[in-house]
């Protein structure tokens, strides 16, 4: 494990966020997923763009923290004034949003760094040990397992009433929701990281194989690929007929899905590091960040940089859009916020261990977890989340 930081004293400063732009469509399962102002799965929709349905207070403020004993790598799931996190000690927490308290929690087969997704009544994700669970949300009992023969860090997604996900197997699974039973999978050429985007009736996986592969729901089969160049951890971020995605070539890339073509590369020309963070995609900018420190502003139909910020510590953490601002945690210890446009800074909170866990933002809130098992939430300290 890497060293922690010292502990740092808390900043805070008053926060500006505007008004939300329209998110992308989404591909709707048969089980009704959580309303729009919840963050129901790893980059909040189906395409996995990262960009929250809903604002957040003017002034942002720490209203709770919650102390699990080991590390937090695992994003929250925001659902109905409950978050959802998984922890390196095995468990799945189930916290009220409201006030941070313990509402229950879920011993799993090893490490839960997949990040959890809700869909209608239940929970679903995977563990270390290769175990896929579902869970009853309200009370956290179990429903069904599914084994894998790999790790499991992606998080699932959904369509057409399958679950979807990634296993270090190199097999991307599609289960039954309602009892677990494999309704296909699809075997790449290597491990499979990377949580999948769904669009219409196409599931999108980067992986460790160096292609970004399109698969068809119905039947599992493979439509179409791009190569990246290189492997990915990252998953891929959806807006119309291009995906994004950094590699571990140092490279971010630009995909066509529908012509199966690279439409442009992205590589810092001096700091060379790979990326393993997964991008937001806000309107005309594509923001991602990278093991070079910095959070990159890149825009999205050509691949030129509008602004970089630099921080003290690699970003494996993947940034949130909420209106104009850009939320993102770094291994320096700090979660930023900074001005979409400008990659001006305007607000920071530093917890004193690294993070690399995303931010969930739903039902005026920020969650997210740190490297030495804190969860903090952040809103208005005045008024209760709606």
């Amino acid at each position: 494990m890497t060293d922690r930081p010292l502990l740092l004293p808390l900043f805070f400063v008053s926060l500006p966020v505007g008004a939300q732009p329209s998110a992308p469509p989404s591909t709707a399962p048969t089980t009704r997923p959580a309303a729009d102002a919840d963050w129901p799965m790893f980059r909040g929709n189906p395409r996995l763009t990262g960009v929250a349905g809903r604002t957040l207070p003017d002034k942002l403020e720490l209203r709770w923290r919650f102390a699990a004993p080991e590390a937090i790598e695992s994003t929250a799931a925001i659902a109905q004034d409950r978050v959802y996190v998984g922890c390196d000690d095995g468990l799945l927490y189930c916290l009220r949003l409201s006030d941070g308290a313990l509402r229950w929690k879920y011993q799993a087969s090893d490490a839960v760094r997949s990040s959890p997704t809700v869909i209608g009544d239940g929970i679903y994700f995977g563990d270390d040990e290769g175990v896929f669970h579902a869970l009853d949300r309200t009370a956290g009992k179990l429903r069904w397992t599914f084994r894998t023969e790999g790790q499991i860090i992606s998080s699932a997604n959904h369509a057409a009433g399958g679950l979807l996900f990634g296993s270090y197997d190199g097999f991307l699974y599609c289960l039954n929701p309602a009892d677990g039973a494999l309704i296909w999978k699809y075997e790449t050429q290597d491990r499979v990281h990377a949580t999948p985007a769904v669009v219409d009736d196409k599931v999108l996986i980067a992986g460790c194989d160096g292609h970004l592969r399109i698969i068809r729901v119905s039947d599992g089969q493979q439509a179409g690929e791009v190569p990246l160049g290189s492997y990915a951890g990252a998953s891929p971020a959806v807006c119309g007929s291009r995906a994004f995605v950094g590699t571990f070539d140092n490279t971010v890339v630009c995909a066509d899905f529908a012509s199966r073509r690279v439409v442009w590369t992205y590589q810092h020309p001096e700091r060379q590091f790979p990326f393993l963070s997964s991008a937001a995609v806000a309107g005309s900018l594509v923001l991602i960040g990278g093991r070079d420190k910095m959070l990159h502003a890149l825009e999205a139909d050509s691949g030129r940089v509008r602004w970089t910020f630099v921080t003290k510590g690699r970003i494996d953490s993947s940034p949130v859009v909420v209106g104009d601002v850009v939320f993102v945690g770094s291994a320096d210890g700090t979660l930023y916020a900074l001005e979409v446009t400008t990659g001006v800074e305007k607000w920071r909170f530093e917890t004193g261990a690294q993070i690399f866990a995303s931010p969930a933002v739903g039902l005026g809130c920020l969650v997210i977890g740190a490297d030495d098992g804190v969860v903090y939430c952040f809103g208005s300290q005045s008024a209760a989340p709606p």
